[in-house]
């Protein structure tokens, strides 16, 4: 098991924090954008995956498989026919 410090809850405005020691966050290796989630009584709080994380990914296995189809039909309206040029 890891380090394990006791801290208390602090107000902040309108809301609540707990005030994370350097310690943890360099043992985490947390820096700054995170994620916090409730699982029973604990909260986990982790590194915050990247917005997209995987789509690289997932684009190129389409693309292998030729999955990478438009699934609506394609319907011009009469502004796409009159006024842009393909």
């Amino acid at each position: 098991m890891g380090t394990v410090i006791k801290t208390r809850i602090v107000k902040i405005g309108n809301s609540q924090g707990v005030r994370i020691p350097k310690l943890l966050l360099e043992q985490s290796g947390i820096q700054e954008e995170v994620e916090i989630e409730v699982q029973g009584n604990c909260l986990t709080i982790r590194t915050a995956q990247p917005r997209r994380a995987g789509w690289d990914e997932a684009f190129t296995a389409m693309a292998t498989n030729q999955d990478d189809v438009l699934l609506d039909e394609v319907s011009p309206t009469d502004w796409d026919q009159a006024e842009w040029e393909w």
